[in-house]
């Protein structure tokens, strides 16, 4: 028998499992096949790699050895994996991948986005990866486990911190105040920061410093916030309607019955879109055609709310810069 690398698996799973019952269910075996298959391992490398007794398994020193090689291996074997991804399939500049794996944080653009593809690139297979950790989805990226992805940060803040990464900025929003119809400022043309300093406060969970950044503009508008929950969009929602929450959210919320977004005064509170990828991954050669697309899908989304068309009519420094730098 020709020893491969899942036979490897198998001896460094026994070994640190310290039990062939443990092992077979962590590798989804039934015990017995295990048992037969660490036999015919043994056998090929010439004597028993473990012993056994009632307390479970022990390598033996041949056990210890084989298992020296198998640490070094295995990783060298996943490393190997990785770069050739990134190399085997190499698009070059403004080249379309087969296939393309997107990644998204709490945003508005991946629809619209998934729409510009189809509709460009019929045949192109895409598939997505939701999270509200940005952060999450940059270490996604940097293994190669997503081509692009997209990603806020608040303000000016930087990218999240994964070294090697791309980014570029798609548009800037400001940040709106969604209120119920029944509130009474709910009318206004926009509100100011202080005019709700005594509501209860709501906004969709992420990692960054947003949190941080509403503390303090609140702050500087003279009170501190009396609470901020985090939960999810629907839950936002429901949270204005019932009329226990003002809700943070994106300046182009579609208008549903019963609320409305409304802009703060000042605009105190700044949201970064921004397109981030590894420069050496597969994909990277469509990076200017995919933030094309991305910066068409957010213009579509725009476009679909009057109010926030108006607002960037009003105020040119939001919305799609005109250029932006690599980060």
């Amino acid at each position: 028998m020709e020893l491969e690398l899942r036979h490897f698996r198998i001896i460094c799973t026994v070994a640190e499992a310290g039990s062939i019952t443990k092992a077979a269910s962590a590798l989804g075996l039934a015990q017995p096949a295990l048992t037969a298959q660490l036999h015919r391992i043994e056998r090929t490398l010439g004597g028993p790699l473990f012993d056994r007794d009632r307390r479970g398994v022990r390598p033996t020193p041949l056990g210890e050895l084989v298992l020296s090689r198998a640490r070094l291996l295995l990783p060298a074997v996943s490393t190997l994996k990785e770069e050739a991804a990134r190399l085997a399939n190499a698009t070059h500049p403004g080249a379309t991948p087969a296939r393309l794996r997107l990644g998204s944080a709490n945003g508005h653009v991946l629809g619209g986005l998934v729409h510009q593809l189809n509709t460009s690139l019929p045949g192109l297979r895409i598939t997505t990866h939701v999270s509200w950790s940005a952060d999450e989805l940059a270490a996604m990226v940097a293994e190669c486990r997503l081509d692009f992805t997209l990603a806020g940060v608040c303000g000016d803040a930087q990218p999240p911190a994964q070294p090697g990464l791309h980014w570029r900025t798609l548009a800037t929003d400001p940040v709106f105040v969604l209120l119920s119809d029944d509130h009474p400022l709910a009318g206004a043309q926009e509100v100011d920061l202080a005019d709700l300093a005594d509501e209860n406060w709501g906004a969709t969970p992420g990692d960054g410093c947003f949190g941080d950044c509403f503390a303090a503009a609140c702050a500087r508008a003279g009170f501190s916030p009396r609470s901020l929950y985090e939960t999810d969009v629907t839950s936002c929602i429901d949270l204005v309607e019932s009329g226990d929450a003002v809700v943070l959210c994106q300046p182009m919320f579609r208008r549903m019955p019963g609320v409305r977004a409304v802009p703060i005064a000042g605009n105190p509170l700044r949201w970064r879109n921004l397109l981030g990828w590894h420069p050496e991954a597969p994909a990277a050669g469509f990076a200017a055609r995919l933030l094309e697309l991305a910066r068409a899908a957010y213009r579509d989304v725009t476009a679909r709310s009057p109010r926030y068309a108006a607002f960037l009519r009003e105020n040119p420094e939001f919305g799609v810069p005109d250029a932006t730098p690599v980060v």
